[in-house]
């Protein structure tokens, strides 16, 4: 029998306190042969998430069935308020499933996923959030500009400068030049010489930005979770094309822009922690101890993505991508 009224059905609508989520999900079973020193490596991660997130943005960990050290090192974050949503699963449920089931849980407009080896550099959330406040219909940002990736899924950023939406004026960057090849180098591919190679800029309303971008940290509109990621689940471990499948193609069928920051803004670490690596988050530390100006709260533009019929944008993709290369003959 019921006693009274529960107080809660009284209270006013929530606040949104945060306007931005970073999810992180990590599976680390054990700490032997490959995963030897991933403990450590996740570590840097989210210490230097820690350090260079505002009060604007929280950070849920997702700890999908990995060994009891790191449940331990996440329940104690987690005490100290340092993060503000901890999950944890008793089974590996597939890395996708993981990030998806955590992102679309989330009330924030925009929504980072990062995999556990992604280095925060200083900047990297304000830089992010400076082009989805500037420019319009952007679907995803990274904080890891690469060359490599500006026609890769990239079909409506293309149509979007052939509307004159924004302005495509490629240029050098020799600032990206060493993130670049330390980006290269943690997938064994080959490295860059030249400083002054051009990058494919995007530049709208005194913005610029890169065009493309990887997969393995993106800031998205949390729209595209509802609308153009699968409904289903992926029901895999990892790879098998799940990130192209759940986040790759669905920014480009939301006909919004896939960019990266014009600076880089994050490094990709690997399995092993090197000497760089502390550095830049020694750096990180000493920089957020003697930061202590207001943090600021952003409006996003309003983004309504497509839900096209797949095929059809496949087709139609040869066609822009056709013009587009006709039309500004970039290539790297």
């Amino acid at each position: 029998m019921r006693v009274g009224m529960n107080p809660q059905k009284q209270s006013k609508k929530i606040d949104l306190k945060f306007t931005h989520r970073l999810i992180i999900v990590v599976f680390i079973p054990s700490l032997q042969g490959y995963y030897k020193d991933v403990l450590e490596v996740f570590k840097l991660s989210l210490e230097s998430a820690i350090d260079t997130t505002n009060d604007s943005c929280a950070i849920t960990v997702v700890n999908n069935a990995s060994c009891d050290e790191v449940g331990h090192y996440l329940q104690e974050k987690l005490s100290e308020n340092t993060i503000d949503t901890l999950i944890h699963h008793k089974e590996n449920i597939g890395k996708i499933d993981a990030l998806i089931g955590a992102a679309r849980g989330t009330r924030e407009p925009i929504v980072t996923i990062s995999d556990v080896d992604i280095l925060f550099d200083q900047n990297w959330q304000q830089d992010v959030e400076h082009i989805f406040v500037n420019l319009k219909n952007v679907a995803s940002v990274s904080p890891i500009p690469c060359r490599n990736f500006y026609n890769y899924e990239t079909t409506s950023t293309y149509l979007n400068i052939l509307k004159k939406s924004v302005s495509f004026k490629p240029q050098p960057i020799p600032e990206n030049h060493d993130a670049q090849n330390r980006y290269l180098a943690s997938f064994n591919w080959e490295q860059e010489k030249d400083k002054n190679v051009l990058w494919p800029v995007i530049e709208g309303n005194g913005v610029k930005a890169n065009m493309g971008s990887g997969h393995q940290i993106l800031s998205m509109r949390r729209e595209l979770f509802f609308k153009t990621v699968p409904l289903e689940p992926s029901l895999t471990l990892v790879g098998n094309h799940s990130e192209e499948i759940y986040c790759d193609r669905p920014i480009n069928y939301s006909g919004g822009m896939r960019l990266a920051t014009y600076y880089n803004r994050a490094y990709h670490m690997g399995n092993k922690v090197e000497p760089w690596m502390k550095k830049i988050y020694e750096t990180n530390k000493e920089m957020n101890l003697a930061d202590k100006s207001p943090k600021i709260q952003r409006k996003f533009h309003a983004f309504k993505p497509d839900h096209p019929n797949q095929l059809i944008f496949r087709v139609k993709a040869k066609f822009i991508n056709y013009l587009f290369n006709l039309i500004y003959k970039y290539s790297i």
